[in-house]
């Protein structure tokens, strides 16, 4: 019998109504205190690639914005203009101008951007590649996995699964979704502004750049709102731990120069670490101070017929899903090659769809306690498992430049 090809997707998910309708013209944009632009980068040779924050606006005593002019000729030097970013330049994706390599990345704050229709409501992008892409593999692959039926995760998502949220951010394609996961930060104990995601959640890959208005939502719809009550929920309701904005973000050299689309390619490095600051400035106390809890990283994780179980957190958003509930998948991971020179990646079954992507992988580490092991990259277009990259001396390479070049701050 002739099998119909299956189609493979990045877990990623666009807002809906982006394609449809022009975001709406908010009162309270204006451009807040922290501006990003990169100084330096790691070479092309360098295990990992990142955006340092390099420079602050101040704000004077009448409340406005004053971004410094050093700071204004280095955007212009991008061919950014502030004031014309802030008030919708943003939304020109003219690939000659697309900030791509790793000493680009620029993300101003917009206050109020992030809103409660804009928060709401993801669909799936249709990002599909034939099986065929994955037909050269050389390395172990493991038959596939039975699904998994996702479950949803109890409210309050805060009690339960405390490090879990969402990133939102902006795409020639529209406004898109993902999740995500707070983590440790060695140079910050019990401080840490540091986010765990997907590659393809912050750039596009090999055929674009950097994302813009990349957001953290920490317990996104905390009390599992249904659709009715979401219709008229409150930025508080959607966002009880605020919105956290990345002021900084870091990826692999690999996702960069081979992440594909659908993430076939690159797959094996589709990692990233985002470090945040409050949109409103805050309270004056980190992320995970704020959450309550942070999950450590393991990058020595055993070998996969060695992991006896692992459990994916996430925000599916394409059919049957809705976006706005958190699930969880608990499988016994198996062995997924995308190519035989890249690291091996993890394979569970489970029916989350889009919007997925990013979500923590969490696993009992040698002490007894969870630590993140990978985050949710690939599957398939009809859902029944999903695949992340196993987290090596790239993935730490990211993370230790991240947590470095806050160390001092």
């Amino acid at each position: 019998m002739r099998s119909e090809p299956q189609s493979l997707t990045a877990r990623g998910e666009r807002v809906r109504g982006a394609r449809r309708r022009t975001s709406p013209v908010l009162a309270a944009m204006a451009l807040a205190s922290v501006l990003t632009l990169t100084a330096t980068g790691c070479g092309s040779g360098g295990p990992d690639a990142n955006a340092q924050a390099s420079a602050s606006a101040t704000s004077e005593g009448d409340g406005k914005i004053t971004i410094p002019d050093d700071i204004r000729d280095r955007l212009k030097e991008h061919g950014i203009d502030v004031d014309k970013w802030k008030n919708g330049a943003w939304k020109d994706w003219d690939r000659d101008d697309w900030l791509r390599e790793a000493q680009d990345y620029v993300n101003p704050i917009i206050e109020g951007l992030w809103d409660p229709e804009r928060m709401r409501e993801a669909e799936d992008p249709g990002r599909g590649v034939q099986e065929s892409d994955l037909s050269g593999d050389r390395g172990v692959t493991d038959p596939e996995p039975a699904p998994v039926d996702a479950k949803a995760v109890s409210p309050t998502y805060h009690d339960n699964v405390p490090e879990a949220g969402k990133v939102f951010f902006d795409s020639p394609e529209g406004t898109m979704v993902c999740s995500a996961t707070v983590v440790v930060d060695p140079a910050h104990p019990g401080k840490s502004n540091l986010v765990w995601t997907a590659g393809h959640c912050v750039h596009a890959g090999r055929s674009g750049g950097w994302y813009r208005n990349i957001a953290f939502v920490p317990s996104y719809n905390d009390r599992a709102l249904s659709a009715e009550e979401l219709a008229d929920a409150t930025e508080g309701e959607l966002a009880p731990y605020g919105v956290w904005w990345a002021d900084w973000a870091g990826t692999s050299d690999q996702w960069i120069a081979q992440g594909g689309p659908t993430g076939g390619e690159g797959a094996p490095y589709d990692f990233a670490v985002i470090h945040v600051t409050p949109e409103e400035g805050g309270s004056g106390k980190s992320l995970e101070e704020t959450v309550g809890s942070a999950l450590p990283v393991n990058f020595a994780a055993p070998a996969v017929p060695r992991v006896e179980s692992i459990t994916v957190d996430g925000y599916p958003a394409a059919a049957p899903f809705d976006g706005e509930t958190l699930y969880q998948c608990q499988d016994r991971p198996g062995r997924l090659s995308i190519n035989a020179s890249d690291p091996t990646m993890y394979r569970i079954g489970c029916t989350m769809t889009g919007g997925s992507s990013g979500g923590g992988w969490v696993s009992t580490g040698a002490d007894g306690e969870p630590a993140l092991v990978s985050n949710t990259s690939i599957g398939p277009v009809n859902a029944g498992w999903l695949a992340g990259p196993r987290l090596g001396e790239a993935a730490e390479g990211v993370y230790d430049t991240v947590s470095r070049k806050f160390a001092g701050r």
